[in-house]
């Protein structure tokens, strides 16, 4: 029977009002497993409104207390771990142990989340003028919403929900349409740790929640990772409506690697980073910029362990690569290696025609390896997000620098060398946000912040660590005096310039015309 899935709303399930819904399908075997409803402009309202009323309290609640329900939301992601990884291979594909892997990565975003009593403390200046002082306070937004992608449907949304949530605002969610099942039972494990209700909710659907999301008066700030297109538009759309966007987009992710790098730690690298996880990877190599004359051994290394990789169902522990995550993304990858072929690149290793049996309806494909790819083409411009790697020649180091930082993505290059100037020069100059140096994938820990650069990143404020707090708060800063109160006494004359200790000969009485305030000279 095909499962339905509606919508997480005042911290329970709720079923879909408008009548328009999307397939589900397992990546392996191609069968359709849910239907999943698609919400309307109303009922992305009725979650606003919600969200609005819960989130007046649950600011107001001390930060020690929300903390606490991350720590139980902690315990809870750690107890059903194998659930949720679960839920990703059966509707995204990855293989389990991945799938395992990004519910750890998102568990560390929540854990310092736990911090956040700290991360929310202000600045404070005594005697800023005569009496006076100052400070400042960070304080929520209000409302919030995250709008992601498909290949991290756990990571993703705890990287902007924890941090959201924590910082006292309340949390609105809107998942791929095409494995919503895991951020649905991540809003129950919210419900579970203690989060009133409305400060974490999930609504399905396509463009038009988007864009109700968008357009919401009531939602100050939007959170996005997904294509340069979308974010793109979600960035333009969002700003215009005067809020606050930060948008993580497409990427195509470099590895250099020198003569003296070690080949087989280079290969081992590669096969992990271009082909986990299918390659649907916002962070996935899938280019090998190979340095002087050492293309060809490269080559001699990575091609039959392409040929060698174990692809099959996402939760059968003997797979390495799992399938793609619907036909129609499938079929575009595979349209990119036909178009390799035709712009002149020899294609290595052909994944295309692989099958697998008993699996015929799914979506499988072979990791594809492509030699003496230009810079000009196609296939090394536009981002695949597919099993396939593309293996530039560069004569020299200065060309290997080049090739990346002129490529309009900037999202994530890594560089392999023993020589450590030469990889300290490369960290100074390149134009990417992210760098790994003898490390593929240069996603930092959570307590630091990342984002791309280019047209891999909108907005001025990235993903977790320390920018998260700044996005999702906002500063007060307060000045402050007080008369001479009881400690100095009752009064019974009138003050005048000899008895507030003014003397008009020495001293003089400003107004300060920005604030109102008098000062003292």
């Amino acid at each position: 029977m095909v499962a339905s899935i509606g919508h997480y709303v005042a911290n329970k399930p709720v079923a879909g009002k408008s009548g328009r819904s999307g397939e589900i399908t397992n990546p392996a075997t191609g069968e359709v497993t849910a239907k999943v409803a698609f919400a309307s402009v109303e009922e992305v309202d009725a979650a606003v409104q919600v969200a609005k009323t819960a989130q007046l309290a649950w600011a107001a609640t001390p930060p020690l207390r929300r903390q606490r329900i991350m720590f139980n939301l902690k315990g809870l992601i750690e107890k059903r771990t194998d659930d949720l990884a679960r839920h990703l291979s059966l509707e995204h594909g990855k293989t389990f142990d991945d799938a395992k892997g990004e519910v750890g990565r998102g568990l560390e975003v929540v854990e310092f989340a736990c911090g956040i009593a700290h991360h929310m403390r202000g600045d404070f200046t005594e005697q800023v003028a005569s009496d006076m002082d100052s400070w400042s306070i960070r304080q929520p937004l209000g409302v919030v919403a995250g709008i992601t992608p498909f290949n991290f449907p756990i990571m993703i949304p705890c990287w902007m929900g924890a941090m959201a949530v924590a910082t006292g605002n309340a949390f609105i969610l809107k998942p791929s349409e095409k494995d919503p099942s895991a951020p649905m039972l991540l809003a129950e494990l919210y419900a579970e740790a203690g989060a009133p209700a409305g400060i974490f909710q999930v609504v399905n659907g396509d463009k038009v929640a988007v864009d109700a999301l968008l357009k919401h008066p009531d939602v100050p700030a939007i959170s996005f990772v997904g294509s340069t297109a979308i974010g793109e538009y979600v960035y333009h759309t969002g700003t215009q409506m005067n809020k606050r966007v930060q948008a993580l987009c497409g990427a195509k992710n470099h590895m250099v690697v020198m003569p003296d790098a070690d080949l087989d730690q280079v290969t081992d690298a590669l096969m992990g980073a271009a082909y986990g996880a299918a390659g649907e990877r916002c962070m996935a190599i899938s280019v090998a910029v190979a340095v002087g004359g050492i293309g060809d051994k490269l080559i001699e290394k990575l091609a039959p362990r392409v040929q060698g990789l174990k692809v099959g169902p996402g939760l059968d522990p003997q797979s390495e690569m799992g399938p793609l995550v619907t036909r129609q993304h499938r079929d575009k990858v595979m349209g990119y290696v036909d178009l390799g072929v035709k712009e002149g690149a020899k294609l290595v290793v052909d994944g295309r025609n692989f099958k697998l049996q008993g699996y015929e309806n799914g979506n499988f494909m072979g990791g594809c390896l492509f030699d003496n790819v230009k810079p000009d083409m196609r296939i090394y411009k536009e981002e695949i997000f597919g099993p396939v790697l593309s293996v530039v020649r560069a004569k020299d180091y200065e060309e290997a620098v080049r090739l990346p930082s002129e490529h309009e993505y900037g999202n994530g290059v890594a560089i392999f060398t023993r020589d450590g100037d030469t990889a300290r020069d490369f960290a100074s100059k390149i134009q990417i946000g992210m760098v790994g140096i003898n490390v593929p994938i240069p996603v930092p820990l959570a307590y630091h912040t990342f984002g791309g650069w280019k047209r891999s990143g909108f907005g001025d404020l990235n993903q977790h660590g320390p920018d998260a707090f700044r996005f999702y708060s906002k500063t007060k800063t307060v000045t402050s005096r007080w008369p001479s109160g009881l400690k100095e006494g009752a009064e019974f004359v009138i003050p005048t310039m000899e008895t507030t200790g003014l003397d008009s000969s020495t001293n003089v009485r400003i107004k300060v015309a920005a604030c109102g305030e008098i000062a003292t000279l």
